[in-house]
């Protein structure tokens, strides 16, 4: 008689279409934990074209949040009463007091994976109602060190708190010689150094800032410096402040340093955002320091080490989880353009050839399947 698989009801509302690196992981998470249980997930109703095949999808709409927060509780309820699940997750804090409520009602356990934003958000309402919420789960689960330290600020018990980063996709070969060749001629990038950002325009990301206080003297220093970003505003995002395009293009200009900086939109094709990764010579992650507006983890930086890519980034929030000094990249101190200047410098001084096995060896521990692994051990379900 072969042993009942364990139930997990996973509530959402971050996954694609939604771009984002918690809208990655939350599918990635479904996925992993599908190996082992049957997951069944509410989301947004337009996330069933992309969603994995072991994973069934109950639809909510995504816009107005009031009526996605009313139907996930609604359809939720159903589920409660009739799938009967083991445990009920929340992607992140924005649904955490729905997954209690129907881990209440069904006698399931409770868990949400939370971010450092979920924690902090500045929101009379939010702070009232849910994140007391946090400190009534079973397992509170969250993405770097960092964020602990904000959960356990919030009066979480630190007995119900697990770390666990988020995953990276491995690649198992490099990108073809002639795909990167391709990029490069594509986006007029031969001969130049590539200072690859990744990730939605955000002011927390600091992007513009990184214009105006570090790229000019880096294309002073080294002259064939490109900026290359990947990424936009976002659209549906929940309290995420923005930068345009045009504002940081109006930046450059101002600093000089118009001609060296290039925008590609967003890439969602995984083929396509290697060979940028793979073409660019640094990852650059100039995150502010926000407190209200912490960075959780920063999954483009394990991304980039994924593809051999080191990243100089400012040490704030998550980020120091993210980046292993002289192994990955480099750590400055948060807000010190000049040593961010600097660092960038020193790291395009040194061939790419010889960050790529330390920095891809780092990545390996944060594989998908690992990540699988820990969550599974961490909602006290044996992933066997």
């Amino acid at each position: 008689m072969t042993e009942k698989r364990p139930r997990i009801l996973l509530i959402t509302r971050n996954l694609p279409p939604l771009v984002g690196g918690m809208e990655r992981l939350n599918w990635h998470m479904a996925d992993e934990l599908a190996k082992w249980a049957e997951v069944r997930v509410i989301g947004p109703s337009a996330s069933a074209v992309l969603k994995p095949r072991s994973v069934t999808l109950i639809g909510a709409p995504l816009k107005p949040l009031p009526l996605f927060l009313l139907t996930s509780a609604l359809k939720g309820f159903w589920l409660a009463l009739r799938w009967k699940p083991n445990v009920v997750l929340a992607g992140s804090g924005l649904t955490a007091p729905i997954a209690w409520l129907l881990g209440k009602l069904c006698g399931a356990r409770t868990a949400a994976y939370l971010h450092g934003l979920d924690i902090t958000v500045n929101h009379t309402l939010y702070r009232k109602l849910w994140r007391p919420t946090f400190r009534k789960l079973d397992r509170v689960i969250v993405n770097s060190t960092s964020s602990q330290q904000l959960a356990l600020a919030a009066g979480v018990n630190p007995n119900t708190i697990s770390i666990i980063h988020p995953g990276v996709r491995l690649p198992e070969t490099p990108q073809p010689a002639e795909n990167i060749a391709a990029f490069k001629e594509r986006h007029d990038l031969n001969g130049k150094k590539i200072l690859l950002s990744v990730g939605r325009l955000t002011t927390r990301k600091g992007l513009r800032e990184f214009v105006e206080h570090a790229l000019p003297d880096i294309v002073q220093a080294i002259p064939s410096a490109m900026l290359v970003v990947i990424g936009e505003a976002p659209k549906n995002s929940l309290g995420a402040d923005i930068q345009s395009v045009e504002s940081i293009q109006a930046q450059a200009l101002k600093s000089g340093v118009g001609g060296h900086i290039k925008f590609l939109g967003v890439v969602t094709n995984s083929n396509l955002l290697a060979t940028a990764y793979e073409a660019a010579d640094v990852h650059v992650f100039p995150v502010r320091h926000i407190p209200d507006d912490p960075e959780g983890f920063g999954m483009v930086a394990t991304e980039a080490a994924a593809h051999g890519v080191p990243t100089v980034a400012f040490a704030t929030g998550g980020i120091s989880d993210a980046v292993s000094e002289g192994q990955s990249g480099h750590l400055v101190p948060a807000g010190d353009y000049a040593a961010l200047t600097q660092a960038v410098i020193k790291t395009l001084e040194v061939p790419r050839t010889e960050w790529q096995p330390k920095a891809a060896a780092f990545s390996r521990q944060f594989s998908w399947q690992n990540f699988g692994q820990r969550i599974g051990a961490a909602l006290l379900v044996d992933p066997q």
